[in-house]
């Protein structure tokens, strides 16, 4: 068998593909599932909430595109911490907390999917069926991975179109009706820090710009191309998150969305379309779900490929099936199921985030110390990593403030020292052997 996973057939992507790249990553699961924990954290102030993460994800492609640029690989983020720190135990257990964060996004997707696709049945049906079509999402899209992924990869395209024209149509039809602009007074402001707070939770939201430097060798005119496809992807979806959130506050208000919980942008469409409303809502959230848990699962599993070619992960995640690791996909889909099935929807979303914001960090950190071969400024990926620990530190204390989210803070630390302890025990059976 040869063993290198397929690529693709070689075909140069321009400056509108590579956009679409970054939108689709964006604008895949995480909006349809947190509108409502967004506004129970932020109320009124949520369109404020949304520009604030955009910003941290604004200054954190900064990073990205400039080492992409300087170093193209498919490996991506994990490629630009091997490039900065070398092959050894930090760079290692970083790569574990970004498959970690992969597979806890991918839960956020799963739960998304499956809360919407329960709003089909009956209430007292609901939440089996959120369970039963959670997973058979996950496992019919594990198989379609191990064969004929890149087929379902070609729609995205299709599918983004699709998802942003319903979510177009929900603003501009909110818009035209005319909005309740009380219900963004300052009055239903929370405080400064639950608004950052508040941001960083939903933060998920933004990760999705990194996969475009995973295309980076693919790309035409990268040095012009890389970057222009990061601002422009991240400055059109903060524009597009300030927008829905201002629609759905508009029509429902923070508390009515936070009471719709999982399926509030299908609650706030049905105000303004009636019940066509919420159907294209909720059919474009199972199109969106859908495609974003195939899109990372083809993208995370060539991760695992990638850590075992560096000899940071054991070397059976090598092992190829019909050209795919499937190893690694078949670890990764066992951990979304556990998650999404056994983990509330804002714990996920606040791991998830958390996860992200950390490696972002470690990114910023990465473009700091090889400034001088990405002719970087240290000045933007200082202030982006500052930006990122900030945040960081920002749902680290809104959690702990609550007894009732404290635990979601443990699972934080959990990841972490799962991934370090992960690490450190396979250099050192590695080292035995």
């Amino acid at each position: 068998m040869d063993n290198s996973i397929k690529r693709d057939d070689g075909e140069q992507i321009g400056l509108f593909s590579a956009v679409s790249i970054g939108i689709g990553g964006m604008v895949g699961g995480a909006i349809f599932a947190v509108l409502g924990i967004s506004a129970a954290l932020a109320g009124g102030a949520m369109p404020i909430a949304f520009c604030a993460g955009g910003l941290v994800a604004l200054s954190t492609s900064y990073s990205y595109a400039r080492l992409s640029v300087t170093f193209p690989n498919r490996g991506g983020t994990v490629s630009f911490i091997n490039q900065a720190f070398g092959h050894g135990l930090f760079s290692g257990s970083m790569n574990n907390m970004l498959l970690l964060s992969y597979a806890v996004v991918l839960a956020l997707y799963a739960a998304a999917f499956g809360g919407y696709g329960a709003t089909f049945f009956a209430p007292d049906q609901q939440v089996m069926a959120k369970h039963v079509l959670l997973s058979g999402a996950v496992l019919v899209l594990t198989l379609l991975n191990i064969k004929g992924a890149e087929a379902v990869l070609r729609t995205e395209n299709s599918i983004n179109g699709a998802k942003l024209g319903i979510l177009l149509l929900f603003v501009a039809v909110a818009f035209a009706g005319g909005l309740e602009y009380a219900n963004m007074e300052a009055s239903t402001w929370v405080g400064p820090v639950q608004i950052v707070a508040g941001a960083m939770i939903i933060f998920v939201n933004y990760e999705g710009f990194e996969l475009i430097s995973n295309a980076a060798p693919d790309i035409r005119n990268p040095h012009r191309t890389i970057p222009a496809a990061h601002y422009i992807s991240v400055g059109i979806v903060i524009l597009l998150y300030i927008l829905i959130s201002m629609a759905g506050l508009g029509v429902m208000g923070a508390a009515g969305l936070a009471g719709a919980s999982e399926y509030a942008l299908a609650a706030a469409a049905e105000k303004v379309l009636g019940s066509l409303g919420f159907t294209l809502m909720a059919v474009a959230a199972l199109l969106a779900t859908a495609s974003a848990i195939n899109a990372t699962f083809y993208s995370a599993s060539r991760i695992t490929y990638t850590m075992a070619e560096a000899d940071e992960a054991p070397h059976f995640l090598e092992t190829l099936f019909m050209g795919q690791p499937v190893t690694g996909l078949l670890l990764l889909s066992l951990s979304t199921l556990l998650v999404a099935n056994l983990v509330d929807l804002n714990a996920i979303s606040t791991m998830a985030s958390s996860g992200f914001l950390l490696i972002f960090a470690v990114v910023n950190a990465a473009n700091i110390r090889l400034a001088e071969a990405t002719k970087g400024s240290r000045l933007i990926s200082g202030l982006a990593l500052l930006l990122c620990l900030g945040a960081l530190a920002a749902i680290c204390m809104q959690v702990w403030s609550s007894p009732a989210t404290r635990s979601h803070l443990w699972i934080l630390a959990a990841m972490v020292g799962f991934s370090f302890g992960l690490e450190f025990a396979y250099r050192a059976c590695s080292r035995e052997r």
